[in-house]
């Protein structure tokens, strides 16, 4: 059987995993606003309480949250993507009604450090450990902002710090990176996920060598496609929609709105993404597309947001189950769950990464 998961053992295929994430807009103590923002009704605010209660529902003594599934637990990759989507509702390590499983998973994230810098579990994803990295990395910057603890914050710096610096050490020649720090080789995925950690480190005030990022950048220059979609891998032809909308992402976060690649992009990605379009999931990683196709389109204008955000929350509505969850395709209940909460709460605003 082939592995469809993007952090299992079998062959890594479409997951471009760039987690930046464009939430906002919960009071300082983690309440809904009273104003309710534009085609966010009431079943929605319904929707994302039902969904947090199911997350906090799942985490473990220790802080952190994993899969139960045959694929893989990944602590440290599941328990970043929570905590993201607990942030995004406006909660913090002190404040909001999940305050304590923020700080609980940052904790968890601070202990998983190693001394090289790489932020994994022991035994638990050596195999994937960059990308738990990466998604790690991106919590911890959004958490550093957000801190009150003088002594927690320098813990948090410090963590980021080391993990610029693995980071830069493992990019390769082409200007990317595999699955694990010493592989010396690259994807587009993995390569997503490390630049949106060192923009939000660096957003954070963590030094970040510029050419790093810029080597990175030409690295999904180089991918792609004459369609304007990006290949999995430089050298590979081919182009996968979840890899191209995270790609467009990285070009609206760096600011590169115009950007005549990120357009043709964005023109892919509405062709080949948009909901309801005939080839719409036959190339699998929906959670992971729609991830990455949203914050595109929260970015890009009003008109394309009003296009797009209506359709996908009636449809997470729709999917959403009865204890609150969401199935994330074959990944599991907390990797769906993160990942739903993120696109429902979009308009909020909460983490800095990648605002309007």
């Amino acid at each position: 059987m082939k592995d469809k998961s993007i952090f299992g053992a079998g062959r890594l295929r479409t997951a471009a995993v760039c987690l930046v994430v464009v939430v906002s807009g919960r009071t300082a103590h983690g309440q809904l606003p009273s104003k309710r923002p534009p085609m966010m009704t009431a079943e929605t605010e319904e929707a994302i309480e039902n969904g947090l209660k199911f997350l906090a529902s799942r985490q473990s003594a220790d802080g952190s949250f994993r899969e139960m599934g045959g694929m893989g637990s990944y602590p440290v990759a599941m328990t970043a993507l929570a905590g993201l989507s607990l942030m995004a509702s406006g909660n913090t390590s002190t404040q909001g009604p999940y305050a304590p499983q923020v700080r609980k998973a940052t904790t968890f994230i601070l202990r998983s450090a190693q001394r090289n810098g790489l932020i994994c579990r022991a035994g638990e994803e050596e195999s994937r450990s960059m990308y738990g990295h990466g998604f790690s990395m991106l919590m911890l910057a959004e958490a550093m902002g957000m801190e009150e603890d003088p002594e927690r914050m320098s813990q948090i710096r410090q963590t980021l710090q080391d993990g610029v610096k693995i980071i830069a050490q493992s990019q390769s020649t082409l200007g990317g990176w595999l699955y694990t720090p010493d592989m010396n080789g690259d994807e587009g995925s993995v390569t997503i996920t490390q630049v949106q950690a060192l923009r939000a480190s660096r957003n954070a005030g963590i030094a970040v060598p510029k050419k790093v990022i810029d080597h990175a950048m030409k690295y999904l220059e180089k991918s792609v496609q004459p369609d304007g979609g990006i290949a999995y891998r430089v050298g590979m032809t081919g182009s996968r929609p979840p890899i191209t909308a995270a790609a467009v992402a990285c070009w609206f976060n760096a600011g590169e709105y115009d950007n005549p690649l990120a357009l043709n992009a964005l023109r892919f990605c509405k062709k080949n993404i948009g909901i309801g379009n005939s080839s719409e999931g036959t190339w699998g990683h929906w959670y992971y597309a729609h991830l990455y196709l949203s914050q595109v389109m929260y970015l890009s204008g009003e008109k394309d947001w009003a296009e797009y955000y209506p359709k996908m929350r009636d449809r997470l509505l729709a999917t959403q189950e009865s204890d609150g969850s969401w199935q994330g395709d074959s990944v599991g209940k907390v990797y769906g769950t993160a990942i739903a909460l993120v696109i429902l709460q979009l308009p909020l605003n909460n983490l800095p990464i990648m605002q309007r």
